[in-house]
């Protein structure tokens, strides 16, 4: 997924909510041995976005503590 050959596997993945409006707006990722965290927009054309709607139909997940 990075262009180097180096497939980087997600391990969790929690929704964010707008503090102000408390509308569900991006995904929070997790990355299996890893550090990584990332914030993902809820945008169909983002490459993220992409493979977390391809881990949620595998089976994944996602963590949704609410607002």
């Amino acid at each position: 997924c990075c262009g180097c050959g180096v497939i980087i596997m997600i391990n969790t993945v929690t929704k964010n909510y707008n503090s102000m409006t408390n509308e569900f707006c991006s995904y929070q990722v997790t990355y299996v041995n890893s550090n990584r965290v990332k914030s993902v927009p809820l945008d169909e054309a983002n490459t993220d976005y992409q493979e977390i709607q391809k881990w949620i139909a595998d089976g994944g997940i996602v963590i949704d503590n609410g607002v």
